[in-house]
Order: C-alpha cells, then structure tokens, then sequence
C-alpha cells in the first residue's frame, strides 16, 4: 500500500481535496502542517519543497507533487483511485464542474487575493461583500450544468469522481461566509449523500485540525 507525505493547511480547500482523495484511495498519509496564517508557507524551508508557497504538496511514490487538480489526476493515472470517466466527454465534463471551482471560484476567493482586493479598495469593499460577489454566481453556474442527464447519485453519474472531491470543499467555504446554499437543491443533495461517507468525513477540517 502507497505511503504518502502531505504538507497541507486544515482549513486550505485545496489540502481538504487531497485529503479525501487519499482517503478515496485508502493510502495512509502523514500529515504535515503548514500553518498559513502564520506565514510558514513563506519560510525558506518550505519554499525549498514548493517555490509557490502554497499548499497542498503531496509526496508520493518518490514524487512531490503540487497543484490539487494536477496530483488528483496524477493520483488517477498512477492506478491509486479512479475519479475521471473514460470516455472523453464525459472526462470533459468532470474537468468542466472541476474548474469552474477550482479555477474560477477558487482562485478570485482565496484569502490573499481577496484580502489585497479589500485593502487596495480603502474600505470601499467588505471581505464578506466579496465572497458573496463571487461565491455564488459559480455555485449557479455548477448548479445548472447539473440539470443534465449524465448527473446521477454524484456530479456525474453514480461513481465518485473528481468534480466531487471539489465540490464538498467549497461547500465548506461558503458556509463558512454564511452563503446560502438553499437556491442550490442539487448540489445539496450530492452534497448530503457525499458528506456521510466515511472518506469525505474524516477530511473535514475539523478533523484535521492539528496544531490550530
């Protein structure tokens, strides 16, 4: 069985989505904390592992690897779990549902971008403002594509896949800022019935919460 190093932060989303694929894949990892309120991700020994400064980094199989999306995938074609259809379209659109949380909410959300944007803004914008700006409008968007007969039990049919591991996540970070969730009953359901599985649970930040 695989043995895995992962540096990660409990409440980064980012670290969350590796902690349930790895979950999902049954590898046993040693977690190491990277306290980022703190800084430690700016310190010289850290960004000797990821020169970004950012988390997760995940070792395994004598490879680090950086990126959430990119080592989920890597995890996927090194056998350790499946989470991406076979066939193309449909691999096309676990991408798409990915994306549009871990490359367009994600990225505008992040505490260092939105926390600069309210700075340089000289008190004309609130962090929760921001949040709720942008957090919705692409829960609307997951919302809608999962008006779509190829969503089953899960984003895309009945298998777990990657959209999932993303979606929880950031369900966390809306709740977080007090986002309502009621104008997304499918999202919802997924979420009720990808939330009581032991793999997803056991990823929650509050149960990774060494050190804080």
């Amino acid at each position: 069985m695989a043995q895995a190093q992962l540096y990660d932060y409990w409440r980064s989303s980012a670290s969350y989505r590796i902690r349930i694929a790895l979950n999902l894949a049954g590898i046993s990892y040693q977690s190491s904390p990277i306290d980022l309120v703190a800084g430690a991700q700016n310190l010289p020994d850290y960004r000797s592992i990821n020169p970004q400064g950012l988390v997760p980094v995940l070792e395994i199989d004598g490879k680090r690897l950086a990126q959430s999306l990119a080592t989920i995938e890597y995890l996927h074609d090194a056998g350790h779990l499946v989470c991406l259809p076979g066939i193309r379209m449909e691999k096309y659109r676990v991408r798409r549902l990915s994306h549009i949380i871990a490359m367009d909410i994600h990225p505008v959300c992040n505490l260092s971008v939105s926390q600069y944007a309210t700075r340089k803004s000289d008190g004309m914008i609130a962090l929760t403002d921001w949040m709720h700006q942008f957090i919705p409008r692409g829960l609307a968007a997951f919302e809608e594509l999962l008006a779509d007969e190829a969503t089953g039990r899960f984003c895309h049919g009945n298998t777990i896949t990657m959209a999932d591991i993303c979606l929880v996540p950031q369900l966390y970070n809306a709740e977080r800022w007090d986002i309502s969730l009621d104008p997304y009953p499918e999202i919802r359901r997924i979420a009720a019935d990808l939330e009581s599985l032991d793999a997803f649970r056991a990823a929650h930040p509050d149960n990774c919460r060494k050190g804080a």
